[in-house]
């Protein structure tokens, strides 16, 4: 590991040196020049006069130096570098460099540790991983490495070279770090991998990083897809199917009993070559771009469309709960539902979020205003988010659909058990349940013996584009 004091003086150094000898060599300058083109008619008050510009100039220059030392470039609690210098270091080391590779190594509970040893036990937790990182590293023959402290417990480590060098390296710190104890307070790590054949953009390498990682700890691994998409090209095509409102909607029968009941709505964004951007790829990319409002309603207006050319068919459609909360969507529902009356009780709104909105009296107006214009209201991943419990009791809402965990662990004894509470759970606030993946005839078999509402899946029913 680079010794990250020895590094901040070298850098501090240099920052003071670029600061201070432009100033020093134009006063020199300005002196020489002056003393050699008019050495003849000068009176004694030039020497004086440039005495004392010398002296206010060193004055100058050694109070630079000082504030160049302000300049931190390591974290006070973690000892690595701050996020600002590692950004600095890594472009520079990746413009330098053929084969470079960025791993990321998460604390997943710090927030935990904190909350329950105290802050400073989660400072010192942040330090001795950094330590143990280093020194588990370096007995694999790896040094002079830099590692920075991102955010929160997230660390980055930069090293030379493609990633498949540091695959098993990962996986082995990963693995190893469930020994690792911090005064007996246990460590939970994950990690994440990738390189610059992804892309040369430090910003787009971290976001990518932070994807993979919360993807891998979900799935308990630290590989990672072979399939990402130029980071560059993907946020331009995402721009452009925007604004062209290019959208190709893929619909799937939900079934009660026999009877076809609704169809969900699955949407991909399409580039100006007609490829098809799957959501899985573009929803991140337009929260970050502040474009998911826009795209909720270009979606919502697209379906709008459909429901008006066909016979009272019965349309679901995922929503970001921000869009829904938000007073310019809100009015522009409102606008859409006055105008076409026959779209009441047919369609169907599905939201889920990981964090509680608080202000849940302010929610459910809101949620009982589009209610009032005959929308229905969905949670989505029920069972998985601890929010979706929440929302069940505070929420006045219409369906909960199981989350897809639970419709591949349906022939399991204990989730079956855990679904048939959810169900029951579920009608006891007289709210209906919706369970999707039912793949087979065994799934379509319990599902029906657990007696759930809506049932989807490709067992059921293919996917279709409109």
């Amino acid at each position: 590991m680079l010794l990250p004091e020895i590094k901040e003086r070298e850098y501090r150094f240099k920052l003071a040196l670029r600061m201070v000898l432009p100033v020093f060599a134009l006063v020199f300058a300005l002196i020489f020049h002056t003393f050699i083109t008019s050495s003849e008619t000068l009176n004694n008050s030039f020497y004086i006069e440039s005495i004392l510009v010398l002296v206010f100039s060193i004055y100058f220059i050694f109070y630079l130096i000082y504030k160049g030392f302000d300049t931190k470039i390591t974290d006070n609690v973690s000892k690595a570098f701050t996020r600002e210098y590692l950004n600095i270091y890594l472009k520079e080391e990746i413009k330098n460099s053929k084969e470079y590779t960025l791993l990321l190594l998460s604390i997943d509970n710090l927030y935990e540790i904190n909350k329950r040893y105290g802050l400073n036990n989660g400072d010192k937790v942040l330090f001795e991983t950094v330590k143990w990182i280093g020194e588990y590293l370096k007995s694999k023959n790896i040094v002079n490495f830099p590692i920075g402290h991102i955010n929160s417990g997230n660390f980055i480590i930069g090293l030379h070279g493609d990633k498949n060098r540091y695959k098993t390296i990962l996986e082995l710190i990963c693995l190893k770090s469930e020994e690792f104890k911090v005064n007996d307070i246990e460590i939970q790590i994950s990690g994440a991998i990738n390189d610059i054949t992804f892309s040369k953009n430090i910003d787009y390498l971290i976001e990518n990083l932070l994807e993979l990682q919360s993807r891998n700890r979900d799935y308990k691994t630290v590989t990672n897809r072979d399939d990402d998409i130029n980071p560059n090209e993907l946020e331009s095509d995402i721009i452009s199917a925007i604004e062209r409102k290019d959208l190709v909607i893929f619909t799937q029968e939900v079934f009660e009993k026999d009877f076809i009941i609704f169809k969900e709505c699955f949407i991909k964004l399409r580039t100006e070559n007609k490829k098809l951007i799957h959501q899985k790829n573009y929803l991140k990319i337009l929260d970050k771009l502040r474009l998911m409002r826009e795209y909720d309603l270009i979606a919502l207006e697209k379906i709008v469309d459909i429901c008006k050319k066909s016979k009272n068919e019965k349309f679901a459609l995922t929503v970001s709960a921000t869009s829904i909360r938000n007073n310019h969507f809100l009015t522009k529902i409102k606008e859409i539902f006055h105008k076409n009356k026959c779209l009441n009780d047919r369609i169907l709104l599905i939201f889920s979020e990981s964090e509680y909105y608080p202000f849940i009296d302010k929610f459910n107006t809101i949620l009982q205003e589009l209610k009032d214009l005959g929308i229905i209201i969905v949670i989505d991943r029920f069972g998985s988010l601890h929010t979706s419990f929440l929302y069940l009791r505070d929420l006045n809402i219409d369906i909960v659909r199981f989350d897809s965990f639970y419709s591949k662990k349906i022939d399991e004894k204990n989730y079956k058990n855990i679904l048939k509470g959810f169900h029951i759970m579920a009608h006891e606030k007289g709210v209906k349940t919706w369970i999707k993946m039912i793949e087979n005839k065994a799934l379509y078999a319990l599902a029906e013996e657990l007696e759930i509402d809506y049932l989807q899946g490709r067992y059921l029913a293919l996917l279709q584009e409109n």
